[in-house]
């Protein structure tokens, strides 16, 4: 058995069609990986691991990250649970993290959505507007595989190959508790 949190849309319906009560869904909010296969989950009980390499460039992220979210064709649920994270409740800020207006002040790209045609070019763009060395962060399940729009012919299945992604944190939405774990995972990269 193999369950793909990258497509996984968390509805919990596989949990009920499960006739040996294989699947079961917990509380835990600490989802987010560093590669894609480790969003692949197999029958044993796996915890997710560490990034395999660590990247020089990493450790310039580590006490400050400016993001710019791009917006690639979702339904806005990403976006708000992203937005949530500025609320007194989270206040991403006292970790140093922000999102910013501009690629040309970030650090890195947070993306969201299945990347449509139309917002392909948009999001190539940004990315090379960002600063080298620069992160990527995909969250949602629409932008890692393209999620309940994976077999739409004006979306290319979440952020394409050409843009190597640095973090992926699965969910539909995400809940906000997961996307500030993994952003506070990947700043603790040293």
């Amino acid at each position: 058995m193999r369950l793909d949190l990258g497509r996984c849309i968390f509805c919990g319906a596989c949990e009920k069609a499960c006739p040996k009560g294989a699947i079961h869904y917990t509380r835990d909010y600490k989802v987010a990986a560093f590669t894609r296969e480790d969003l692949i989950l197999t029958s044993s009980a796996q915890k997710l691991a560490p990034p395999k390499s660590k990247s020089e460039r990493k450790p310039l992220f580590t006490r400050s990250l400016k993001l710019r979210e791009v917006c690639c064709g979702g339904c806005a649920a990403c976006e708000a649970d992203t937005n949530v994270l500025g609320t007194l409740l989270y206040d991403l800020g006292r970790f140093g993290i922000d999102f910013v207006a501009s690629p040309r002040h970030a650090d890195g790209i947070l993306v969201t959505g299945p990347v449509t045609q139309n917002m392909a070019q948009a999001l190539f763009d940004t990315y090379r507007a960002v600063p080298d060395p620069r992160i990527v962060i995909a969250v949602g399940s629409c932008a890692i595989s393209g999620g309940l729009f994976a077999e739409s012919p004006e979306c290319l299945g979440g952020i394409p190959k050409e843009i190597p992604v640095d973090l992926y944190v699965p969910g539909c939405p995400p809940n906000p508790w997961s996307i500030l774990s993994g952003l506070l995972a990947l700043q603790k990269i040293r």
